[in-house]
């Protein structure tokens, strides 16, 4: 057995979106992204009810392997969502998302928790820098305001 220090990124980022948590919520899914995420592509989702829920698991192509993504808190009352994303020989990652209300619309509180899990990993980790993921989160939020403000992905 080999026990090491984790090698690990951790970034958090508060989104401003311009809708309520309510309708805001239902499109942090699987299924939901590929109505405003440019590129999203689930190749599969194995959910009871067809969209995201707790248990809830995906696989989504990744440049350094097939990612495998598990929802391991679905709250929508709280407007909370923990997913676990695992790239084999890559990254452990634990993705966290609360939402909460805003005059003008909600905040998102996004956290992303990438773990190196080989020597892939080890440069994933160092490339996972804090501005790195302010512009991803940027983007994201970008996407996502658009899609609420025309309900279409195109630009």
């Amino acid at each position: 057995m080999h026990i090491t220090t984790p090698n690990r990124a951790t970034h958090s980022y508060r989104q401003r979106l311009h809708a309520p948590p309510a309708r805001v919520f239902p499109l942090l899914c699987p299924v939901r992204e590929t109505e405003w995420v440019e590129g999203w592509a689930p190749e599969l989702v194995i959910s009871t009810s067809g969209v995201a829920e707790r248990d809830c698991v995906f696989i989504t192509p990744d440049k350094l392997g097939k990612a495998i993504w598990y929802v391991t808190r679905h709250e929508p009352t709280r407007w909370f969502v923990e997913m676990l994303r695992i790239v084999p020989g890559v990254t452990a990652c634990r993705l966290e998302i609360q939402l909460s209300e805003d005059s003008d619309g909600c905040f998102a509180d996004v956290s992303y928790s990438h773990t190196s899990i080989g020597p892939a990993g080890d440069e994933f980790v160092a490339a996972f820098t804090a501005d790195y993921y302010m512009r991803f989160m940027q983007a994201w939020e970008a996407q996502l305001n658009h899609f609420l403000k025309t309900g279409s992905i195109d630009r």
